[in-house]
């Protein structure tokens, strides 16, 4: 059993994403005694450590028939993240809302791994995935509401996640959301008491 565990947050460890993510991946743990966890830092605290941008040769590389492996750059890059994501048996992703959407972090390890004819491939019905589908567990947190009846922002954020992931086959989503961080203690504790208690109950089963 492997779990690939993504965190897109910069503030790290101390990310209430992060802390909802490792929570995630301590009760599979409990769950499947003896899974390995592999944890890509996404945003890292230097440049050296946060994952790069896709580069002119991958993009020229998408465009040609062959769209070989990688030799070098954002291509070779490319191939490694996607093998590490075949490899996982279960996906566990951190991510806080930036701007309604996805950080730039979470959206270039989505630019690296979703590849046309690698992870998906186009057909007359519209792009399939090339993956087999597995748990995919999205541990987000936002400053705000963005579900429900007290929301007062589009949430590009999950329907985007959701969307992108089924492109490459992962369809089996489950969705944990600490919200309202931003709206000071006692609404952040809600939120975050929130989110914990949506765990216990979906591994109560």
């Amino acid at each position: 059993m492997n779990i690939l565990h993504l965190s897109a947050s910069p503030r790290g460890a101390q990310a209430a994403s992060r802390q909802l993510s490792n929570h995630v991946v301590e009760r599979l743990l409990a769950r499947h005694p003896g899974a390995s966890v592999t944890v890509r830092e996404l945003a890292g605290s230097d440049d050296d450590a946060a994952l790069p941008h896709i580069d002119a040769g991958y993009a020229l590389a998408l465009s040609s028939a062959a769209n070989e492996p990688g030799i070098d750059g954002a291509q070779l890059r490319s191939d490694g993240l996607i093998e590490e994501l075949v490899r996982a048996d279960i996906v566990v992703i951190g991510t806080p809302m930036h701007n309604l959407t996805v950080p730039s972090t979470l959206k270039s390890w989505i630019d690296h791994v979703v590849r046309i004819n690698r992870t998906m491939r186009p057909t007359p019905e519209g792009k399939v995935g090339n993956l087999h589908d597995r748990p995919v567990y999205l541990a987000l947190a936002s400053g705000g509401i963005r579900t429900g009846e007290r929301a007062r922002q589009p949430d590009f954020l999950e329907p985007y996640l959701r969307a992108i992931l089924a492109m490459i086959g992962l369809k089996e989503v489950t969705v944990f959301s600490a919200e309202g961080l931003a709206l000071g203690a006692e609404r952040a504790a809600e939120g975050r008491a929130r989110a914990w208690e949506q765990v216990a109950r979906h591994f109560e089963h």
